[in-house]
């Protein structure tokens, strides 16, 4: 009898186990090291730039913005290029700060500028709400 509860007992522990391991994550912020990282691809999903969306990946440290990567996106890379210039004014910020900025856009590429600037504002606003 003993044996079939302890078997019985290592059977659910590793059904459970499975189970969690399976449970897909947001997969929005992961963690690499003292670094968090923000993915926007779900969160600005319907963020539009000219040609469709422009998902950014927003690093965090000690509660400030390091750097932030555009993502593949379907943007005319001469404009995205010169959209995501503006992304440097939030490196250095604290996010606190960083969230509350109004960057300007860049000039010929406004549609590229604003979705851009949303997608970290986006991107920052969940980090303040889950971390």
């Amino acid at each position: 009898m003993k044996k079939i509860k302890a078997l019985t007992a290592t059977c659910v522990v590793a059904m459970a186990t499975i189970f969690v391991s399976a449970m897909p994550t947001d997969g929005i912020m992961t963690k690499e090291g003292k670094t968090t990282i923000v993915n926007t691809q779900l969160l600005g999903k319907k963020v539009r730039g000219f040609r469709g969306a422009t998902p950014l990946k927003i690093y965090i440290e000690k509660n400030k913005v390091i750097k932030i990567e555009a993502l593949k996106n379907q943007e005319t890379p001469k404009y995205m290029a010169m959209a995501k210039k503006l992304l440097a004014n939030y490196e250095g910020k604290t996010v606190k700060k960083a969230a509350k900025m109004e960057v300007d856009g860049v000039s010929g590429a406004t549609f590229t500028s604003k979705s851009l600037k949303k997608n970290v504002q986006l991107g920052l606003e969940y980090y303040q709400k889950n971390k």
